[in-house]
């Protein structure tokens, strides 16, 4: 479903009679052309008031220190009110846009518009609709395998990348499978292969999976004798991992990620559990597949690693996450 549509949809279940359709602004064409491109248009009425919705457009980064001055050249342009409209909302992103008092709304999650009093979150709360079914874990793994390996790649036969991550023949029919299912892509054969024709850019596939997606962290835990550890498949995970990207200070422990089996093995040489933080000691993430998924890196993979943090309170984290996924050259 559309942006456009979403918010019809929402504004609908939670204001009822009082919304008007989404329609097409034909004054976007008076905006100087940056604008133009940065974001899509709509407009409505909404409290017997017209006004416009500036919807973020998946391909495009929208650095969030540019969007209030961005909504007030739009709004004056227009001579309209605006609201900032975007599928998702990171927890420091909306205490941020509240703080400079920038209308937005986010389908299905909340609706901030202090000049009509309406604070959806406070006041409207809805019941939490049915989660859809995530990726298996192999599926995931896959996708972002593809995601940060395959450049600008159409048609995609996974079996390599199945072979290459160690998982059985099955595997490759399951992931098929999952990702059609999932609108990402639609099957295909060359003989006797059979491969996907992936129907997006990298990008819009990446937002469009995210609610499949999960943190790739199954259980995190404190052990002694990282130099058992050294492995060419074991990676800086965590807020070490985000450090070595970018600008965030590095934690007092190093963090590394491995797989169960990995972990199993590494007891096995004497790598041992410990009750927490202690000196010689670093913490361990097991992950539910492999951490390994970008070659001749010692981090684990951006993606993978935006997933396993998306959701820490520290806004410092959240800053760097955003730094992250800036850095991606989709």
């Amino acid at each position: 479903m559309t942006l456009p549509k979403e918010i019809d949809r929402y504004l609908k279940e939670t204001l009822g009679t009082v919304a008007s359709e989404v329609q097409p602004c034909a004054n976007a064409a008076l905006l100087p052309y940056y604008l133009q491109e940065a974001f899509a248009y709509g407009q409505m009425t909404l409290a017997e008031q017209p006004i416009v919705l500036v919807m973020k457009k998946p391909a495009v980064q929208q650095p969030l220190r540019d969007v209030r001055l961005q909504m007030t050249r739009i709004a004056e342009a227009l001579g309209l009110p605006v609201v900032y409209c975007l599928p998702t909302l990171a927890s420091y992103e909306r205490r941020n846009l509240i703080e400079q008092k920038v209308p937005f709304i986010v389908p299905g999650n909340q609706m901030y518009l202090p000049e009509l009093g309406i604070d959806l979150r406070e006041h409207f709360r809805q019941s939490s609709p049915q989660p859809r079914e995530r990726f298996s874990p192999s599926t995931q793994a896959l996708l972002i395998r593809h995601l940060i390996n395959s450049q600008a790649q159409v048609e995609w036969f996974p079996a390599a990348d199945v072979s290459a991550l160690g998982y059985t023949p099955m595997t490759t029919s399951r992931a098929i499978r999952e990702l059609v299912q999932a609108g990402l892509a639609e099957p295909m054969t060359a003989g006797r292969s059979k491969g996907l024709r992936m129907a997006q850019t990298r990008q819009a596939i990446w937002q469009q999976s995210l609610p499949l997606l999960r943190s790739p962290v199954k259980r995190s835990l404190w052990v002694r004798g990282l130099p058992l550890l050294a492995s060419s498949d074991v990676r800086l995970a965590g807020l070490s991992g985000l450090s070595e990207q970018t600008m965030l200070a590095h934690p007092r422990e190093p963090i590394v990620a491995m797989t169960a089996q990995q972990w199993q093995q590494a007891a096995e040489q004497g790598v041992q559990e410990v009750p927490g933080p202690e000196t010689g000691a670093c913490q361990l993430e097991v992950w539910t597949y492999s951490p390994a998924l970008k070659a001749d890196t010692q981090t684990v993979d951006p993606l993978s690693l935006w997933l396993s943090l998306k959701d820490h309170s520290d806004d410092r984290v959240q800053m760097a996450l955003s730094e992250l996924l800036e850095q991606i050259q989709w």
